[in-house]
């Protein structure tokens, strides 16, 4: 075993949330909306149903393998060789998630808040955060997410149920929409904002209880997709499917006509970016400590500690390739849907040889520590 076991099975929900939590909650209802118009909740619902199957699968998978992650059982289960390439893929392509989550952060600061900032200071200054943050264990990485849970989840709840007030039911008709031509598209990029759930995997070997991680994830899944689906519901009644269409991050548009009883505040849209700042760092902390910790797994290193520096200037012109926003959304929404046959295919493909091989690892109970939940 390589991780103490001193997560809990709430601080690993707490991980997925708060991962799930991020950058994409902005242009989230643009993109549901986009796909099948008034039939965007359904369009959520689906795309949620679907990066559960993913979540499901290596959750399955930890539990099977309780003292490795998928850089190491994924060796076990196809060899050597077809574990590299596959792993190799993986790292990639959670490289690219972590510069573009800082390219999205760095174009909407620029944008809305820092207008004469240049957008390179922007997104270095997030990367550097998320750099510093990744040379932590498991046990702080953890931590830090459990700590930020609150700040994300209950200022998102409150700005959405305020933001109902203002909703009209007939914008939510019909159900499932008119336009069903792009459906399938939106789902699975609805899908991909999910994939970050995906550092998982290094999460159970580090879980006091690997049996329970099944309820961690469920919860995990629940609480985030539920917040995701409450956000579309919001930005659907209040502005509509047309208007929503011409919005580029309608949940920040819905921030700006919510207002607290009585006009204590009579705009939530700077409290809500507050937020949301916190949101994209969580998400890009999880996306960068899963790529050094998977280097470091897959080319057998000690430490995860000094690749944090090493990979940063890589990440960093990766962020700077997208021409402008349009062209980045663009780049974003491709990247989300080929990415699920890495984060969902993959994983599946392991559980399924997995299974048929009788491939499994007993937890090690001598190393593991006698602490409960």
């Amino acid at each position: 075993m390589e991780y103490p076991r001193q997560i809990t099975m709430i601080q690993a929900a707490a991980v997925l949330i708060s991962t799930i939590i991020g950058v994409g909650v902005l242009p989230l209802p643009l993109f549901a909306v986009r796909a099948a118009g008034t039939g965007a909740p359904l369009v959520t619902v689906l795309g949620i149903l679907i990066a559960s199957v993913g979540l499901w699968t290596i959750t399955k998978l930890g539990m099977r393998f309780p003292n490795q992650s998928i850089i190491q059982y994924s060796e076990e289960i196809i060899g050597k060789w077809l574990a590299w390439v596959g792993c190799v893929m993986i790292i990639i392509f959670f490289s690219l998630l972590t510069s573009l989550a800082a390219r999205e952060f760095g174009e909407v600061v620029i944008t809305t808040v820092l207008k004469r900032t240049p957008l390179e200071i922007t997104v270095i200054v997030m990367l550097l955060l998320a750099t510093f943050s990744s040379r932590n264990n498991m046990t702080t990485f953890a931590y830090i997410h459990n700590f930020y849970l609150p700040l994300l989840v209950f200022p998102a709840i409150l700005i959405v149920a305020l933001s109902l007030k203002n909703a009209d039911v007939i914008n939510l008709l019909p159900v499932t929409g008119n336009d069903h031509h792009q459906m399938l598209p939106g789902i699975l990029t609805i899908a991909g904002l999910f994939q970050g759930t995906f550092v998982y995997t290094i999460v159970i070997p580090a879980m006091r209880r690997p049996d329970r991680a099944m309820m961690a994830s469920f919860w995990g899944m629940l609480i985030g997709g539920g917040l995701y689906l409450s956000i579309v519901v919001a930005a659907l009644g209040v502005f509509g499917p047309e208007e929503t269409k011409l919005l580029l991050w309608p949940t920040l548009e819905l921030a700006k006509t919510t207002t607290l009883p009585g006009n204590i505040l009579e705009r939530l849209d700077a409290a809500f970016l507050a937020v949301w700042v916190t949101a994209v760092f969580t998400t890009l902390f999880s996306s960068y400590y899963f790529t050094i910790r998977a280097i470091s797994k897959l080319f057998r290193l000690r430490d995860h500690k000094m690749l944090s520096l090493f990979i940063l200037p890589y990440l960093f012109v990766l962020a700077m390739l997208p021409q402008n926003i349009i062209h980045m959304y663009q780049i974003i929404e491709w990247v989300s849907r080929a990415g699920l046959v890495i984060t969902i295919g993959y994983p599946l493909i392991l559980l399924l040889i997995a299974v048929a091989r009788k491939k499994r690892r007993e937890l090690d109970d001598s190393k593991a520590t006698e602490q409960e939940d």
